[in-house]
């Protein structure tokens, strides 16, 4: 019997994309290439403790029913994402906040922050349109904040300095004048008891999935199996990249025991320096609260892209805006392929839009 929809990538996309397809009586086949479903998202569980193997994942949505629709699935905890920056041996509260601003200057008043952050404006002297990232942000926050914060590690993170970096890059810089280190602004914000695993598995129940099954080892056989094609993979990809190749940035991450029950008391610690090589370090043990004698931690390098790296972040400049245009033309002609996922569509997206998308098109797809 003929599949109704062929899922490519079990990431969230392909998983929330399954659910409901199934849950409407359509028969599906997910196929992934890697060895597990869950895409970025998967953890594993070492010494009792859920590694995001992919990065630091946390939930946060602004609508209640997005929120409501994940904990249908499964219960999440109330864990708040409020990381740290540490430069040159001294520790900054993230995102920019009066507790940044009273560690950085002593200020105890936003109207004393907000004099200082002016003033240094004013001292940046950027007039005109700023001509790159640095000036962007210097127009934006001024020196202190820009220097501490954002300089060594955008230019890490893009590989690059600040001055050949695109302003677009940093449209704003959040500055709150009050004392929360919430990093999110969505009222909803949590980690799926127990992992992320949990959340992929309850999305999968019931439906077929193969995975280290990769679509472009027998692409015929895959494109024939099933009337539509929901296709999560690299957007070039599918063209066989006929046109050029869309970059990315990537990264790579260094997983390490330590025999110890914590080691920074705090899941997320970003490293704002040039000099040092990766960006943050992840403590696992904190997204759930854990108590484990021992602490998992990852330290998260960016990396050049490359065939044998994973694609993470799109390079958004003209050239692959251009080239990205492209792409898209020849994907409306595929009447019996869907697009989407943050490689399919070649967009960064953070997970709640990921699944409202989902479900926003479920609701065209099966009017």
């Amino acid at each position: 019997m003929k599949l109704d929809y062929l899922i490519v990538g079990s990431g969230l996309s392909g998983a929330v994309f399954a659910r409901e397809a199934t849950a409407r009586g359509k028969r599906c086949l997910v196929i992934e290439k890697r060895e597990h479903p869950g895409g970025n998202i998967r953890c594993e569980n070492r010494e009792g403790i859920n590694v995001h193997l992919h990065g630091a994942h946390v939930f946060h949505a602004n609508q209640r029913e997005t929120w409501d629709y994940v904990n249908r699935l499964t219960p999440f905890n109330h864990f708040i994402n409020s990381p740290l920056a540490y430069y040159r041996g001294r520790l900054f509260n993230l995102p920019f906040n009066m507790n940044t601003f009273y560690q950085l200057w002593g200020c105890i008043t936003p109207d004393e922050a907000r004099e200082k952050i002016a003033r240094q404006i004013e001292e940046a002297a950027i007039t005109g349109e700023p001509k790159n990232l640095e000036e962007q942000a210097l127009a934006l926050c001024g020196k202190d904040i820009y220097l501490h914060l954002i300089k060594g590690y955008t230019e890490k993170q893009w590989g690059r300095d600040a001055t050949m970096l695109p302003p677009g890059i940093i449209r704003r810089v959040p500055l709150r004048y009050t004392f929360n280190n919430n990093y999110f602004n969505d009222p909803y914000q949590g980690i799926p008891v127990g992992g992320y695993n949990r959340l992929v598995e309850a999305l999968l129940e019931g439906v077929e999935v193969k995975t280290s099954c990769d679509f472009f080892d027998d692409r015929p056989y895959f494109e024939s199996v099933a009337d539509k094609i929901l296709y999560t993979g690299r957007l070039d990809d599918f063209f066989d990249r006929s046109l050029g190749t869309l970059e990315y940035r990537s990264l790579h991450f260094e997983h390490q025991l330590v025999e110890q029950p914590d080691f920074q008391g705090n899941a997320v610690v970003n490293y704002t320096e040039r000099q040092v090589p990766y960006t943050r370090i992840i403590e696992h043990k904190h997204f759930e609260s854990g108590n484990q004698p021992r602490t998992i931690i990852t330290r998260e390098f960016p990396d050049e892209y490359s065939q044998d790296h994973e694609p993470y972040y799109p390079v958004n400049d003209a050239r692959n805006e251009n080239l990205l245009a492209k792409y898209r033309e020849l994907a409306r002609a595929r009447q019996r392929v869907i697009f989407r996922g943050r490689l399919a569509e070649y967009k960064y997206h953070d997970m709640d839009d990921t699944v409202e998308a989902i479900l926003q098109l479920v609701k065209t797809e099966f009017k």
